[in-house]
């Protein structure tokens, strides 16, 4: 009887939240962070099957790749409702700035993301800073400027170094911290004169000192689950050096972020935010990406983002134990969330780039020694820009096509382990980088310096 009475209980949770048991899922994107949402959903026993749209070499191993872009809107509802897709995840920033979730919605389509009004929360660096001041959110001094000599007189008036931000997105190239008024100058020329990124505006940002950290959250309006924290490495070369990219590699836990400062960072600012938005008429469902630095004044916000990270989503999925087409599902459908459950292991993640990268760079050249990485069970790659090219006479095969693996843009591979502690972890991704073989690939070897 008690047995028949658990399975009851299950049914009639499954049934009150209309949950499906054999879902189709579309994951949109084709990157690092997109492969991590599909290695996560395939872990779900309610998840059949799994598309990406466009997707890419290492993802076709796990969900059929779908030919459309992320910006493709109504072509990718159209396929959501021929296919019966049951719940639509959505990766890239730029999708959901465009309204892919007002549309699917409009068509009666399930997704999870948030709103192109909620969206803005990233697409514009003024908006989000106008809601930190108006929620007592703790984030640096700024103020917005759309005229370049306005800009540049405060500029001149204020202290060095100072940080330019595109107020747009800029597939995160819209950030300069200029040292100089020379730098500075030349920034505010790119955003404001010669509009680089768009025509737009320039917040001019307090410089802060401290290391910085990611909290990620998953949200329901009010609601706020917290992730495990992790931390990114921008620069491109080793000891922090080289422009910033869109992040060389993470790793969680984060040993020099204590308890308390985890619990201010919800507290304080998390959970504010959210419920702002929602005071605001405009409730952010979906993952709120939190850009935290801890200050000698303690923790504030360098930015918010609209979805998960990258590449810290890579690290931090695959300590997920929950299963997350449930979290999903139920944001999606405005069901409380479950509890998140996480593993206590450490997850390192080194990321490899193309030669040139975050400038030019070639593309086409052959990736090996996959297979060998991927038989030891602790070890994950995610493929970030990753093609495939028909097998010529010599070439290891990738598939059971008969291609080859070749890179296809500027992070190519993101490598990572998990271990009980953070050295281990370390030390078995960066082996598995070392044991992948390609000509035109370079990778840092200090991730997590700042915990180990």
């Amino acid at each position: 009887m008690i047995i028949v009475g658990v399975y009851f209980i299950l049914y009639q949770s499954i049934m009150e939240n209309n949950i499906p048991c054999r879902a189709k899922v579309l994951v949109v994107g084709g990157g690092g962070r997109e492969h991590a949402i599909v290695d996560a959903l395939s872990r779900s026993s309610r998840v059949e099957k799994i598309y990406c749209a466009p997707g890419n070499a290492g993802i076709a191993r796990q969900a059929k790749c779908v030919p459309l872009e992320d910006t493709q809107i109504d072509e990718l509802a159209d396929f959501a409702g021929q296919e019966g897709i049951d719940l639509t995840v959505v990766g890239p920033e730029i999708s959901l700035a465009a309204g892919i979730v007002d549309e699917f919605e409009s068509r009666g389509l399930k997704i999870f993301g948030p709103s192109k009004a909620a969206a803005r929360i990233e697409s514009s660096k003024d908006y989000a800073k106008s809601l930190m001041a108006k929620y007592n959110v703790p984030t640096a001094a700024y103020r917005t400027f759309s005229d370049y000599g306005e800009a540049l007189a405060y500029v001149n008036a204020g202290k060095l170094p100072v940080v330019l931000k595109y107020d747009g997105l800029a597939a995160g190239k819209g950030v300069v911290v200029a040292e100089t008024l020379e730098q500075a100058d030349e920034a505010l020329k790119d955003m404001l004169l010669d509009d680089k990124f768009g025509h737009g505006r320039v917040v001019v940002e307090e410089f802060l000192t401290g290391p910085e950290f990611s909290l990620l959250c998953f949200v329901n309006g009010s609601e706020v689950e917290p992730m495990v924290l992790a931390q990114d490495h921008k620069r491109a070369f080793d000891g922090d050096e080289g422009p910033n990219t869109g992040g060389m590699g993470a790793y969680t836990p984060l040993p020099f972020i204590t308890e308390k400062d985890e619990v201010y960072a919800l507290e304080h600012v998390m959970k504010p935010i959210a419920s702002g938005m929602v005071s605001e008429g405009i409730p952010f469902k979906g993952v709120l990406y939190g850009g935290l630095m801890k200050t000698p004044d303690g923790i504030k916000v360098i930015e918010f983002n609209c979805r998960f990270g990258d590449p810290e989503t890579e690290v931090v999925l695959p300590r997920l134990e929950s299963d997350i087409f449930e979290i999903f599902w139920n944001v999606a459908n405005d069901i409380p969330m479950p509890v998140t459950k996480w593993s206590s292991d450490a997850v390192m993640g080194f990321v490899m780039a193309s030669k040139g990268y975050p400038g030019s760079y070639k593309k086409g050249y052959e990736i090996t020694g996959m297979d060998e990485v991927l038989n030891d069970p602790s070890v994950r790659v995610y493929h970030m820009g990753t093609s495939l090219k028909k097998l010529g006479e010599g070439h290891e095969a990738f598939d059971k096509a008969g291609h080859s693996l070749v890179t296809n843009g500027g992070r190519v591979l993101m490598v990572l382990a998990s271990a009980p502690d953070l050295k281990s972890a370390h030390d078995k991704a960066l082996s598995a980088v070392e044991r992948i073989g390609c000509e035109n690939l370079f990778h840092r070897t200090d991730i997590g310096h700042w915990a180990l």
